[in-house]
């Protein structure tokens, strides 16, 4: 069981390589299971009982509904976005006679492991079918690139003072040998596979073209593009599917939110009314008054997940030991003074007594002082909808890397503890 949903994990890495891919994933995966798809544009006709889900853009959020009026609702919060490289709208140039790409970066990518390095494109394009739009999601690993670096005998203090990173000019793919006398935009309808004339918008990213896999003497690491934040993401979405106890009068809910590596001020990440709008729906169909309502929503718990630093004893002082979490020592429950992770004492405490009730190892997580720690949607969430939030996750190493590095049984014991949460 443990074994095939790591392999579980190592395909859904493998099949998301964007935020809109891991929306398909999951919803194809959630549909399977008897989840019924919504259309916010439409009239909702719930049913206690049933199960439904979302989807808005490369958001998605999926929900069993209680038999009587809910309480209360436990909502698992993840994302499914990472930093990349997103090609410009007019991306193809012409330099020296060789044809290469134009990018920019989306989040904060560690530029150096992009280099050097085989990429392929992958995204959704917009295109023209007759007066309506299609929209198609690509992986053009046809036509794989690569952004080549100056070599370190025209460079010989590379490696003691590394030059910095141009992001207009050295992060451009080379996409061929042959752009002397060419058109850019055939060069590009060459790539995509697709008319210029046919194509009304896309967005694209860079992504490695390396697939995910285990690693390590006892295979007990996983390496992957992207771990950020869908190991999170998969765990959320096998525990809502895994639930085996359903409480009477409570909602039980994951939500997976695009753009927080962004900072999630878009219609689809933390910060829109996406999830208070299907909240609110859903009261509504169970005809609850706005007191009710918002009774429910006091009472409810989110728990967000994401990533968290694993200690590397080879940079001791960029950690605080005590409070540094180790690579394979379980879940992380992660704490900062000014709340950009939402934890507070009284949230981490319902954590801290299920993992000691059910045996789940955990540890903490708290920056080193001199320095900031990253966000979550938990923050954001807590902020936006006042319900009482706490930030875990599991420790990694090359967090925002072209490849990352996680331990298995870090993954299993979150697993646990999200289908724990869910249940008690």
């Amino acid at each position: 069981m443990t074994y095939d949903a790591l392999k579980d994990l190592l395909k859904f890495l493998g099949d998301s390589p964007t935020a809109w891919h891991a929306t398909l994933e999951i919803g194809n995966r959630l549909a399977q299971q008897d989840y019924t798809p919504l259309d916010e544009q439409e009239k909702w006709d719930l049913k206690p009982g049933e199960a439904y889900f979302v989807e808005r853009g490369g958001s998605i959020c999926a929900f069993v509904l209680p038999k009587q009026t809910p309480k209360k609702t436990t909502i698992l919060a993840s994302h499914t976005d990472s930093p990349a490289l997103k090609l410009k709208p007019n991306p193809v140039f012409i330099d020296e006679g060789l044809p290469f790409l134009r990018v920019e970066t989306y989040g904060s990518p560690i530029l150096s492991t992009w280099m050097n390095r085989d990429l392929v494109i992958a995204g959704r394009l917009l295109l023209s079918k007759g007066d309506t739009i299609d929209q198609q999601l690509v992986l053009l690993d046809h036509a794989p690139v690569m952004i080549p670096t100056l070599a370190i005998h025209l460079d010989k203090d590379t490696n003691d003072n590394p030059r910095k990173i141009d992001k207009q000019h050295h992060l451009c793919p080379l996409i061929g040998t042959h752009g002397k006398h060419r058109e850019p935009k055939k060069i590009f309808e060459e790539l995509i596979g697709i008319k210029q004339s046919n194509l009304l918008g896309a967005d694209l990213y860079l992504v490695p073209d390396e697939k995910p896999r285990f690693i390590g003497i006892s295979g007990d690491l996983v390496s992957s593009y992207r771990i950020d934040n869908l190991a999170s993401a998969h765990a959320s979405l096998l525990a809502l599917l895994g639930v085996e106890t359903h409480p009477k009068d409570i909602i039980q809910m994951a939500v997976f939110w695009n753009h927080e590596e962004i900072g999630s001020g878009t219609n689809e990440g933390a910060g829109s009314p996406f999830f208070l709008d299907i909240l609110k729906r859903i009261s509504l169909s169970y005809k609850m008054g706005e007191e009710a309502f918002l009774r429910m929503k006091q009472g409810s718990y989110f728990v967000s997940i994401d990533m968290a630093h694993a200690f590397h004893p080879g940079y001791k002082n960029k950690y605080d030991k005590e409070n540094a979490p180790e690579i394979g020592g379980g879940v992380v429950i992660k704490y900062n003074a000014n709340h950009r992770y939402a934890t507070s004492g009284v949230t981490a405490a319902q954590i801290v007594q299920l993992c000691q009730k059910k045996n789940i190892p955990y540890q903490s997580f708290a920056a080193e002082s001199n320095l900031s720690c990253g966000s979550t949607v938990g923050a954001i969430a807590n902020t936006r909808t006042g319900i009482q939030t706490v930030d875990i996750g599991i420790a990694q190493f090359s967090m925002h890397a072209a490849r990352e590095l996680m331990s298995t049984t870090d993954y299993l014991d979150l697993c646990k503890l999200l289908k724990n949460i869910l249940e008690n």
